[in-house]
Order: C-alpha cells, then structure tokens, then sequence
C-alpha cells in the first residue's frame, strides 16, 4: 500500500511542482553554468545501490548562494521525486547513505540490518532530530523501522511540509519544544 501511495504521490508532486523544478533548474544553470543535477550513488533497501538525484548546491567545495536557499527550504531535494517513482526511495523513510558513510558510521554490521530492510526516504525521523549525531539517528531510525505506520508517516510528511516555508531548523524547534 506504502509503495502505491508513494508512485502516486510522487507523480502528482512531480506534475504539480514542475514550474518550481524547471525554473529551479534554470536558476542553477544560469547562475552557475553547470548541470543543474547532482547525480550521487547512495545505498538502499537490502543495501542495493542507486543514484539519487538533487538540485546541485555546491560548486568547488562551497556551498553557492543559489544552494544556500536550496538546502534551508528543502528545494535541493525535489529531484527524488523521480527516485521515488521509479521505487528506489519513499517519501519517508530513513535517508539513503553513501557506501562511505555506512562505513564511517560503522552501520556495516548486522546490528544494523533493519535499517536496510525500508526504502530510504527523502525525509525520515532524524532530519527532523535537534541534534545530528549518529547515536542520535541511529535511534530516530530504529524507531522508525520498529513504528513505521500511514500515521506515523503522515505525521512526519506534515512536519516536513513545512520546511520550504518556515527552514528546517524551525520545524525541528517546533517537534521538540523548543
């Protein structure tokens, strides 16, 4: 049922954001005389490999003032959307990781396998943590994996909707009091 609901959703947002996803793209490519994607290999469900797809931020080691929007209202990651059509990735879900992360982490152990048991999402539980920390996500995670519901993901999607409006760091505030 997840699944159905993500390859709707994901067309329908595709459909309905595609003037925000062409003139974004148009932006970064104007301003930047780059491909306006950034194509990286992350690691998936049952630790397969894909490549996910965002808004390039970056250019040189430094983030640009383009990407600096970007990134604070979430727009960077718009481009999953295909990702999540084509099954690769959900909505919600624990995010994908690069192959040197999980090794950075030490998450290559089969302590962790129920991480690798979900499709990543685009926004899970621990993007919306206070605090970023391995523990920390580790935790957001595992409860994720241990919980994961409709409601549950409704819960998170709704707090993550409000990003491109208020910046990640008042939604984080606002989920935890502060």
């Amino acid at each position: 049922m997840k699944a159905l609901l993500d390859i709707i959703g994901s067309f329908i947002a595709l459909v309905v954001l595609f003037p925000v996803l062409f003139i974004t793209a148009l932006l970064i490519l104007i301003a930047e005389q780059k491909t306006p994607f950034f194509p990286q290999e992350r690691i998936g469900k049952n630790k397969r490999p894909f490549t996910i797809y965002k808004f390039r931020t970056m250019l040189g080691g430094k983030i640009t003032p383009i990407g600096l929007v970007l990134r604070r209202t979430g727009i960077d990651e718009l481009p999953q959307l295909i990702n999540i059509l084509c099954g690769q990735m959900s909505f919600i879900g624990p995010r994908p990781l690069t192959a040197s992360d999980i090794s950075r982490l030490g998450w290559d152990t089969p302590f962790y396998s129920k991480r690798w048991s979900l499709r990543p999402g685009i926004v899970g539980l621990a993007q919306l943590a206070p605090v970023c920390h391995k523990k920390m996500s580790w935790f957001y995670d595992r409860y994720y994996c241990e919980n994961q519901s409709l409601l549950l993901d409704f819960r998170i999607l709704v707090a993550a909707l409000f990003v491109p409006f208020v910046g990640k760091q008042k939604v984080k505030n606002w989920i935890h009091g502060k």
